[in-house]
C-alpha cells in the first residue's frame, strides 16, 4: 500500500480526453519498442488510436468488427515475439473474445495487452449494449490475468508504461472521454499496490476508476459531519492489494467499496473476499446492483445506478452503524 500525498486539493476537469493522453503514451511506448504494435476493431477513431497509424503506419492493423478474430492474432503476434495492444469497447474486450483470452492469451502464457473502453456508465449514448457493467468480473476469473482501472490521465501513461515494461497479460478498463484529474504530475504509481488517497479511522473507502473522484467527494462531505473518512485507490482489481485491505479493516473496522461496475464479482466482491479471509468486519458495496444499462448522459446514470458522492455516504453511514451494533 502506497500513502500518496500528490492527491490535488482542488478537483478540476481534465481538458484532455483520456484517449488522446492514452494514445500519446503508447506513441511514446512505442518509441522505446519497436515490438509494439496496435490492433483495433474499427474503433481507432472512437479509441482515438489514429495518431498512432500515423506514426507508425507498418505496426497498426485494424481487423473490422471481428473482436475474437482480432484477440486471436493478437495471441499470434505475441508468440512470435511482438507486444500487442488490442482496443475494443469494455463489452467487447471481454465477453465477447472471452474464450479467446482464456485460451489464446492466457492459457499460453502470452503477452497481451486488451484495452476496454466506455468503462461502466461512461458508455452513455451507445447505451445497455455498449455499457460494460460485467468486464472486471468476467476478466479476474482468467488465471494469471492483471486487471486494472486507472483513475485519471496522470495514472494512464504510467499503466500504458508498465504493460509495455512488464510481460504478461493484462485487461485495463477505462474511461475514454475527459475525467476529473485527481493526481499531480508528481504521483508515483504500482501496480497490484493501492494509493492512500486520505487517512482516517472511522471508515474505509476503497475505489476504482471514476468512483475515486466520487469517494473524495463523499469523504469530504462525510467530514462536515464529523465522520473521518480513509480514501483508498484500489486502481488494481487483479492482483488486489491484500495487505491494504486488512490494513484498512483493521484501522477503521467498517469498508464501503465503490465501483462503475456490478457488485457481483467486481471491486466489491474481491474486497469482501479479502476482509471474509483475513479479518471480517462490516462491508458496504457501492456500484450497478445487478441490472444491465441504458442509454443516459453520464451524471443522469451516476444517479440512476446510486454511483454518487451521497449513495457513498449512505452507505459509509450504514456500515458504520453495522460496527457499532456488532
Amino acid at each position: 500500500m502506497t500513502r500518496n500525498n500528490n492527491v490535488l486539493i482542488d478537483f478540476q476537469p481534465d481538458k484532455t480526453d483520456m484517449r488522446v493522453h492514452y494514445c500519446n503514451a503508447l506513441i511514446e511506448e512505442a518509441g522505446r519498442n519497436d515490438k509494439i504494435l496496435v490492433i483495433d476493431v474499427d474503433t481507432s477513431s472512437s479509441m482515438g488510436t489514429k495518431p498512432f497509424y500515423k506514426e507508425y503506419p507498418d505496426r497498426a492493423i485494424n481487423c473490422g468488427i471481428m473482436e475474437a478474430h482480432a484477440a486471436g492474432m493478437a495471441a499470434g503476434l505475441s508468440a512470435t515475439g511482438y507486444v500487442p495492444y488490442l482496443h475494443a469497447f469494455g463489452t467487447f474486450a471481454s465477453r465477447r473474445v472471452y474464450d479467446q483470452l482464456f485460451l489464446s492469451c492466457a492459457y499460453q502464457d502470452l503477452n497481451v495487452k486488451i484495452i476496454g473502453a466506455d468503462a461502466g456508465v461512461a458508455a452513455t449514448s451507445n447505451g445497455g449494449t455498449h455499457m460494460p457493467f460485467e468486464d472486471m468480473g468476467i476478466i479476474r476469473n482468467i488465471p494469471g490475468m492483471i486487471v486494472f482501472e486507472p483513475a485519471d490521465a496522470v495514472m494512464l501513461p504510467y499503466a500504458v508504461r508498465y504493460m509495455a515494461e512488464t510481460y504478461g497479460n493484462f485487461y485495463m478498463r477505462y474511461v475514454r472521454r475527459k475525467t476529473m484529474r485527481i493526481y499531480d504530475e508528481k504521483a508515483e504509481f504500482s501496480i497490484g499496490k493501492a494509493n492512500v488517497l486520505r487517512e482516517g479511522n472511522s471508515i474505509a473507502i476503497i475505489a476504482c476508476g471514476i468512483m475515486v473522484y466520487e469517494s473524495l467527494r463523499a469523504a469530504q462531505m462525510l467530514a462536515e459531519e464529523g465522520i473521518n473518512a480513509m480514501v483508498i485507490d484500489m486502481h488494481t482489481i487483479k492482483p488486489i492489494d491484500s495487505q491494504a485491505v486488512i490494513d484498512a479493516a483493521k484501522c477503521c473496522g467498517a469498508i464501503v467499496t465503490a465501483e462503475n461496475h456490478n457488485i457481483v464479482n467486481g471491486l466489491g466482491s474481491a474486497v469482501s473476499e479479502v476482509v471474509c479471509e483475513n479479518f471480517p468486519i462490516p462491508l458496504e458495496r457501492v456500484g450497478v446492483n445487478d441490472t444491465f444499462g441504458e442509454v443516459g448522459t453520464q451524471d443522469y446514470l451516476m444517479e440512476k445506478y446510486g454511483l454518487t458522492a451521497r449513495d457513498i455516504c449512505i452507505k459509509a453511514k450504514k456500515a458504520i452503524g453495522r460496527r457499532r451494533g456488532m
